[in-house]
């Protein structure tokens, strides 16, 4: 069983297409959790409604949770170079209020069927 783990929401279009698109780059090594399956159950210490928030993604050490759980998945799918440039501080601090700006319309819509 891989030490990391990427919880997503495969009920959301975009979501779905993205790790679907990564799928191939991030296994075997990291398992790709749907949290939107109807028997699952949160890692400790997580709520539902958090993972249906913001992406999750247990590095093998510790949870990174939005805009940096992106950030990890990425760079566990092997695109270092993009990992990098988003790594960058003017680049995090955009991409972390562009992220919670998505997460909150996403929140109040449910689902994202883009």
């Amino acid at each position: 069983m891989p030490a990391a783990q990427l919880y997503y929401d495969a009920s959301c279009g975009l979501c779905r297409r993205e790790i679907d698109h990564l799928r191939p780059r991030l296994e075997p090594q990291v398992e790709l959790i749907d949290i939107s399956q109807p028997h699952f159950t949160p890692p400790a210490g997580h709520t539902l409604d958090q993972l249906y928030r913001r992406i999750h993604f247990f590095d093998g050490q510790q949870m990174q949770i939005g805009y940096a759980a992106s950030v990890a998945y990425w760079r566990a799918a092997g695109l270092k170079k993009t990992a990098w440039l988003l790594s960058l501080p003017l680049m995090r601090h955009v991409g972390h209020l562009v992220y919670e700006l998505w997460a909150r319309w996403r929140s109040r819509h449910l689902r994202c069927d883009l």
